[in-house]
C-alpha cells in the first residue's frame, strides 16, 4: 500500500488544497511507480521526485505478535541515496510558505533542507517521526514542532501527560523550541505557542485503522499554517482531518478532501 511518512504528509496537505511539491527518491520499481502514481492522484507536483535505477523503493514492513504488539521493520532503499547536495541545489523551496520535514531519511539531509527552507523564507515544520536524537541546528532551524506525547517525552526528558504544561513550556524553550503541538490519540493535543498553552480536544469517531493519522494531521497542521492560521486554530482543523482518517482502512486512502471534510464535520452538527 502506498505509504512513507513524507509521501502521506504531502498527500494529506495536497488533498486539502495546498499546493504541494515533494522532493525525494523512490527506486525504478514497481514500489516506485506505486507511490508516484499515488501522489500524483493526490495532487502533489513529483517532478522533483528522483527514480533511482538500480535502487529498490523504501519500504516497510510491519510485524504482529501473538500479543498484539508490533514492531516496524525498514528497508531504506532509495530513501539513503538522497543527497544534502540534492537538497541544497533544489528549486523546491522557493515560493514555498511551510516545509514539512519528518525523520525517515538521513539526518543531515534533513538538516540541509531546514536550512534551505530558512534560506527560502519558508517556515520549517517538522515531524519528530520515528524518533530520534536530533542536532541542535536542526531544532535550532525548526519553526513548529510536532511530536507525540511519548516522543515528548522521550525529547524532554519529562512524563506530558503529568507533567504541567508551565513545565512543558520550559523544557522546550531549553531546546530553543517556542512552538510545537504534542498529539495525544483519543485526548486530543497540547499546543505550545510562544508561552501560551492551548487544549485542542479531539473529534470523536469510531476508529477503522489509525494507520497514517499522525500523517495526516501533519498534512493538515502544514496547509492551514500556510494559509496564515493560528498554530492553535491550525491543529484543530488537523484534529478533523486525522479523525476522518482514522474512519477508513489504509494511510493515503484515509484521507479526505476538503468537500469531504466539510461533509464530515456537517453530519457532526455542534459535537466536538
Amino acid at each position: 500500500m502506498p505509504g512513507g511518512k513524507g509521501a502521506n504528509q504531502a498527500a494529506s496537505a495536497a488533498l486539502l488544497g495546498g499546493r504541494v511539491a515533494m522532493v525525494g527518491a523512490v527506486g525504478d520499481d514497481a514500489n516506485g511507480e506505486l507511490l508516484s502514481r499515488s501522489l500524483d492522484a493526490a495532487g502533489v507536483d513529483t517532478s522533483r521526485l528522483n527514480r533511482v535505477p538500480g535502487v529498490a523503493t523504501g519500504t516497510a514492513m510491519i510485524t504482529v505478535s501473538a500479543a498484539g504488539e508490533n514492531t516496524i521493520v525498514i528497508s531504506p532503499g532509495a530513501n539513503d541515496v538522497l543527497t544534502v547536495a540534492e537538497v541544497a541545489a533544489s528549486d523546491a523551496f522557493d515560493e514555498r510558505a511551510v516545509l514539512g520535514l519528518c525523520l525517515e531519511i538521513d539526518l543531515a539531509v534533513v538538516t540541509a533542507a531546514a536550512r534551505r527552507a530558512n534560506d527560502a523564507g519558508a517556515a520549517v515544520l517538522l515531524n519528530l517521526s520515528p524518533f530520534a536524537t536530533v542536532p541542535p541546528e536542526l531544532l535550532a532551524a525548526t519553526d513548529v514542532l510536532l511530536l507525540n506525547e511519548h516522543e515528548a517525552s522521550q525529547l524532554l526528558g519529562v512524563d506530558v501527560e503529568t507533567t504541567e504544561p508551565a513545565a512543558v513550556v520550559r523544557a522546550l524553550a531549553e531546546h530553543g523550541i517556542t512552538r510545537a503541538v504534542v498529539t495525544r490519540g483519543s485526548a486530543g493535543s497540547s499546543v505550545f505557542d510562544e508561552g501560551v498553552f492551548t487544549a485542542v480536544e479531539a473529534f470523536r469517531v469510531r476508529a477503522v485503522d489509525t494507520t497514517g493519522c499522525g500523517d495526516a494531521f501533519m498534512g493538515a497542521l502544514a496547509v492551514r499554517l500556510a494559509a496564515g492560521d493560528t498554530l492553535a486554530v491550525a491543529a484543530r482543523f488537523a484534529a478533523a482531518v486525522g479523525a476522518y482518517a482514522a474512519t477508513g482502512e489504509g494511510a493515503q486512502a484515509s484521507y479526505p478532501t476538503l468537500a469531504e471534510l466539510d461533509e464530515f464535520l456537517a453530519g457532526r452538527g455542534s459535537e466536538g
